[in-house]
């Protein structure tokens, strides 16, 4: 997809996916976390951020996102800060979540991570997700590096 084209909701999303200014539709996750997308990224001097509109669908029976989602959302930042600062694919060996608000169907859902140490075994690494200024989850997570995975000379996109 180039830049000057907009992804189109499909018929299974009530909202338009409509991500803000910036983020380009990711093509390369795997099936479940595409299943659970349509997921949005984007590159800033600050960092990468990942974004997501919340469709009905990712809601629990009470209207807000379902706290496995917004858990699996934060793994796949925490997996991307791994790989951006390792150039390893690694594995989630503990993740923990602290769920600080809520986010409703409609509403733009993004985050961010950040690799705060790493050995030649083991990486530790922060994320937090917003609805706008607004504070929705925070999680920390260990990710196993997986050294038989190692690139070398890989540029993620």
């Amino acid at each position: 997809m180039t830049n000057s084209q907009k992804p189109q909701k499909t018929d299974d999303d009530e909202f338009p996916w409509d991500p803000p200014d910036g983020f380009q539709q990711s093509t390369t996750r795997g099936p479940y976390t595409s299943h659970n997308g349509p997921f949005f990224h984007k590159t800033t001097d600050d960092g990468f951020w990942h974004g997501v509109r919340v469709q009905r669908r990712h809601c629990n029976s009470k209207g807000i996102t379902h706290g496995g989602m917004l858990m699996a959302f934060a793994d796949g930042l925490l997996g991307t800060a791994v790989y951006l600062e390792t150039k390893t694919v690694a594995l989630t060996a503990r993740m923990n979540s602290d769920f600080l608000s809520s986010a409703r169907p409609g509403e733009w859902l993004e985050g961010t991570a950040r690799v705060t140490r790493a050995t030649s075994s083991v990486a530790f690494c922060e994320a937090e997700l917003y609805v706008g200024s607004r504070s929705v989850l925070r999680a920390t997570g260990v990710f196993k590096l997986m050294q038989r995975h190692k690139e070398k000379d890989a540029i993620p996109s």
